[in-house]
């Protein structure tokens, strides 16, 4: 569509795609209908051609077309892209899920801090008024309780007048805004802490949960979850793939198989199990993290208990600090709480697009369609090509890598989502590769193969190869995303995603007015103030230094100040001395050295035992 396709066409287009889908009863997100658009466009089994400006007619068909693909309920493919567009659209990582709560209880927060920091107080009910409000600051933005929880609000108060009693209130006034709202944080986190501590110690904290417990029950039974659902996908993947296969050997079976979209529904299956690893990749990292935050939890709280145990005065410079760091500890309980809580939720959310396989392939179909059908696991692939690799001497102008050849083998981002970079193109299928077959490196880019054969064909024409798969991206345009080859129709659709960056599958590259400005002197000033251009002044200043050298400086004394000296005295300090009134002494007695011999009798029936002392003198020791 080089610029043929305006941005109001396509978004003419997008409306009317909508507004049919609704009055059939489908209200549609308007991201998914605009990838649809996108994906009946690239199909080029549609003959749609993206250089020429597109009729009335062809603009009606590409609306049908669209709208008969969104309501095919029964096409995997369909479901695959709606998979594709939620995760794009409600996915986050670690960071930025944080990021984005933070930003949320801050605004939440926001119109407190502004009533506490920027009103002026002049009486004593004003003043009572804004530290009541800083005790629900301090409630609010620790979590640990609702402000209409009338003992967590009696905890708290006690919390901040142990540490910041009412009294104080005329200091806090006087400081600048920026000082009120860095105290109000430092106050928050005192106050969580003490709370928790009292919690520990069991003297309140009742609606406190005990998060570490939670997370650490809850997160094993989530990753659980994941991983059945991972079985269950890789089962299916494997299935679908060796029927695939064996439709490709047998035209007979070419013909029984051809109506059941497998290809649409292995690209499915796929597609989900790759963004189940990544959420199950999100739950192991929490489950490391709150077992590293559970160990520095613990071991705080016994500084704690250690430093306080009941004391009734306590050096805030050393348990203040230690109060912050059970805040921020708690505080990252609670980001685990709220990264578990949204994992869950996007699992279950996905559930959803993978529920047609059951509707397509019931158990009892999928296993009359087996019969007689070998089915290989991924791993059973692998391990079949594990003897086999690449001989680098057959290939003069490719550059093969291998583990013991490269540093950071593992890390190579591998082109297509490391399935085999073969397989795509000429079999439609998602095989997974072998990196020690021998990775290809082309243009810069690393590619992996199932087989020694699909390296070897792959090799003699790479360029030819990928553009057979990007053909097939074309056709079945769920695997823009799922092999990841975005960067291949950038082109498309250029002005829409410009328009509505937020709403597109692929997000194109955020752009901003900016403006600079450069000092006029960016280096510190080094004028010389004494230089001097004119050489009649500097003859003028020779002069004058000339005369002063003329000149005698006199001094003298006065009848008051001429007998007057500076003294000083020096003084010797008593020197340290001590004395020793005992000293200290010991004896020692012999040790007694005793033997008995014959106690074990002889041949005799008498027994004859002699007593032999050994212990030697007082005098000789």
């Amino acid at each position: 569509m080089s610029g043929e396709l305006t941005e109001g066409v396509i978004k003419g287009i997008i409306r009317k795609v909508g507004l049919e889908c609704a009055a059939r009863g489908q209200t549609l997100s308007e991201t998914l209908v605009a990838f649809m658009v996108r994906a009946v466009v690239l199909d080029p089994r549609n003959d749609f051609n993206m250089d020429q400006i597109l009729t009335e007619k062809d603009v009606q068909d590409l609306i049908q077309l669209c709208v008969t693909r969104l309501l095919d309920a029964t096409n995997p493919s369909l479901s695959t892209i709606k998979m594709q567009v939620y995760f794009d659209m409600n996915y986050a990582n670690r960071a930025e899920l944080l990021r984005e709560q933070q930003r949320i209880l801050e605004g939440k927060l926001a119109p407190m801090v502004r009533d506490i920091t920027d009103r002026c107080l002049h009486v004593q009910e004003e003043i009572e008024k804004v530290y009541q409000n800083i005790v629900s600051y301090a409630l609010l933005s620790s979590g640990l309780g609702s402000s209409t929880d009338i003992e967590a609000i009696r905890e708290t108060t006690a919390a901040l007048q142990s540490v910041f009693p009412q009294t104080e209130m005329t200091a806090f006034i006087s400081l600048s805004k920026k000082d009120k709202e860095q105290q109000l944080k430092d106050l928050a986190m005192l106050v969580t802490g003490i709370r928790l501590y009292n919690k520990e110690c069991r003297k309140g904290g009742r609606s406190i949960d005990n998060l570490p417990a939670i997370l650490s029950e809850a997160i094993p039974s989530a990753t659980q979850t994941v991983d059945e659902s991972l079985n269950t996908c890789h089962m299916l993947a494997h299935k679908y793939t060796a029927l695939l296969e064996s439709m490709q050997e047998d035209p007979h079976r070419y013909m029984q198989l051809s109506s059941f979209k497998l290809k649409e529904a292995l690209f499915n299956v796929r597609q989900y199990e790759a963004f189940l690893c990544i959420l199950l990749s999100d739950a192991i990292t929490s489950a490391q993290e709150v077992e590293t935050l559970s160990v520095q939890f613990t071991a705080t709280m016994m500084q704690l208990k250690n430093k306080v145990q009941d004391k009734i005065s306590i050096d805030s410079k050393e348990v203040f600090p230690l109060f912050r760091e059970v805040s921020k500890l708690w505080t990252s309980f609670q980001d685990e709480m709220l990264l578990l809580s949204f994992l869950t939720n996007m699992t279950n959310n996905l559930q959803q697009f993978f529920e047609i396989h059951s509707q397509l392939f019931p158990e009892e179909v999928l296993t009359s369609l087996l019969e007689g059908v070998t089915v290989k696991s991924d791993e059973e692939r692998i391990r079949e090509t594990m003897g086999t690799r690449v001989n680098v001497s057959d290939f003069k102008n490719q550059e093969w890598l291998f583990p013991e050849t490269t540093d950071n083998f593992d890390q190579l981002l591998i082109q297509y989502h490391s399935f085999c970079a073969h397989a795509i193109g000429v079999k439609g299928l998602t095989l997974p590769g072998n990196p020690a077959i021998g990775i290809l490196k082309h243009k810069v880019k690393y590619y992996v193969f199932s087989s020694k054969e699909a390296a070897y064909t792959f090799a003699q024409d790479p360029d030819k190869l990928i553009q057979l798969n990007v053909e097939k991206a074309r056709e079945y345009a769920e695997l823009i995303q799922l092999l990841e080859l975005r960067h291949h129709f950038e082109y498309l659709f250029p002005h829409a995603q410009a328009r509505i960056p937020d709403k597109c599958l692929t997000k194109p590259t955020r752009k901003c007015d900016s403006s600079t400005q450069t000092d006029t002197h960016i280096l510190p000033p080094t004028i010389v103030r004494s230089y001097e251009w004119n050489e009649w002044e500097l003859r003028r200043k020779a002069i004058k230094l000339a005369n002063l050298r003329r000149k005698v400086t006199h001094s003298m004394q006065t009848d008051l100040s001429h007998m007057k000296r500076e003294n000083c005295t020096q003084v010797y300090l008593p020197k340290d001395e001590g004395t020793q009134t005992k000293r200290d002494n010991s004896s020692n007695v012999p040790r007694p050295q005793i033997f008995l011999k014959g106690l074990r009798g002889q041949s005799s029936p008498t027994t004859h035992m002699v007593k032999v002392d050994l212990t030697r003198a007082v005098d000789e020791t």
